[in-house]
């Protein structure tokens, strides 16, 4: 079969051997696959990658050294069937699956591991068991999105958001992008989507942000508008007067246990999602965040970074790292897509086939021309 390899960063189109379905596995022809902002930063940093999953307990990322056939995000058709596989595959059924796969005597990543080739190629081996059939004829090219909303979804209920709550979303690439998706599907009040890209501001209105901010000309966490005090000497103000006040009343603490139990003790405070993943970020963020801000990092930064713990304390910035889902948010996230309540299609902005992933990557490095480029490997197509 055709395949798109990577070593040593290049990436090209090779001849592999079609891949053979074990106990409870499946062959997918690849029908779409998307590209990933974890394929741009694996392709030129996998080294790196590589040694922080190895301290996780993982040891099969993939090196720079080494061909691997990327592509996690993908959907397809059933090619070919293991031994003790659910009936309801039959070949020909279309579907998306969780990018993890049964191989060389354990569990391996799919599309990020040279132990599990991916979906940049025409065929890719799955797991039955972590496999969801696509429902209500939703088309292939949005059903690949399953995986990259997942994350967006998993992003979201970790933050506990509620629809009267303010979100900020720092950086509009496709992890950004995904979030506001969600967080318009969740009703959520206020979407603050802040990039210096106006290609991307403008993808995050048309995704669902109410409000879309230029971080070069105005501050998002201004425009959020009474979403949390930033000044810390307004809040001592604010426990003063109140304070005052209470001690007015016969069993004050009663009162304010109340106003505690009902969250109305403490300023309101935005939630920020930090999806850029690039060092220094995540300190400007606490630093320039409300107080008690929750942030929820779903960018994933391949370097070293700094932070002020002390700013973060005096502020009492609660922070939350985010990373994948679970199986059940990825089956969820496949019905809200076919489901029509959750629509996604503004982030695909360009198709290519096999001939044409080296060509995409390069594309997918200027913010202003393209978000979600999809691989097609049926597809001649060699630009984006």
């Amino acid at each position: 079969m055709k395949a798109v390899s990577c070593v040593h960063g290049n990436l090209s189109v090779v001849d592999l051997p079609a891949p053979e379905p074990a106990h409870g596995q499946l062959v997918l022809d690849v029908a779409s696959c998307g590209i990933c902002g974890s394929d741009l930063h694996a392709k030129g940093d996998a080294d790196e990658v590589s040694r922080t999953t190895a301290e996780m307990g993982y040891h099969h990322f993939m090196r720079s050294d080494t061909p691997v056939v990327m592509g996690h995000e993908f959907a397809g058709e059933v090619a070919e069937r293991g031994r003790k596989t659910p009936k309801a595959f039959k070949i020909g059924t279309r579907v998306v699956s969780f990018p993890l796969v049964r191989a060389h005597g354990g569990v391996h990543l799919t599309g990020l591991s040279p132990l599990a080739p991916g979906g940049y190629a025409e065929q890719v081996l799955v797991q039955a068991a972590m496999t969801f059939a696509v429902p209500n004829g939703l088309s292939l090219d949005i059903a690949s999105l399953t995986e990259p909303m997942a994350v967006a979804l998993h992003a979201v209920r970790r933050s506990e958001i509620t629809k009267r709550d303010t979100a900020i979303v720092i950086g509009c690439g496709p992890v950004g992008l995904g979030i506001i998706c969600q967080l318009k599907t969740l009703g959520v009040s206020t979407i603050v989507a802040s990039d210096f890209s106006a290609g991307r501001r403008e993808l995050a209105a048309r995704c669902g942000a109410h409000i879309v901010v230029d971080p070069k000309v105005d501050s998002p966490y201004e425009q959020a508008g009474s979403a949390g005090l930033t000044d810390a000497t307004a809040l001592y103000e604010m426990g003063m007067s109140a304070m005052e006040k209470l001690r007015k009343l016969p069993g004050w603490q009663h009162v304010y246990r109340v106003a505690d139990v009902l969250g109305a003790a403490t300023p309101k405070r935005p939630v920020i999602f930090e999806c850029v993943g690039v060092p220094g970020v995540l300190d400007g963020i606490v630093g320039a965040a409300p107080l008690n801000s929750r942030v929820v990092v779903a960018g994933v930064c391949m370097g070293t970074d700094q932070l002020r713990p002390s700013m973060a304390n005096a502020k009492e910035i609660d922070l939350r790292f985010v990373f994948a889902y679970t199986p059940l948010e990825f089956r969820d996230t496949l019905h809200m897509l076919a489901d029509g309540k959750l629509d996604a299609s503004a982030l695909v902005t360009g198709k290519v086939g096999l001939g044409g992933v080296a060509a995409a990557f390069d594309a997918l490095s200027d913010p202003e021309v393209h978000a979600k480029i999809l691989v097609d490997p049926r597809s001649t197509a060699t630009v984006p």
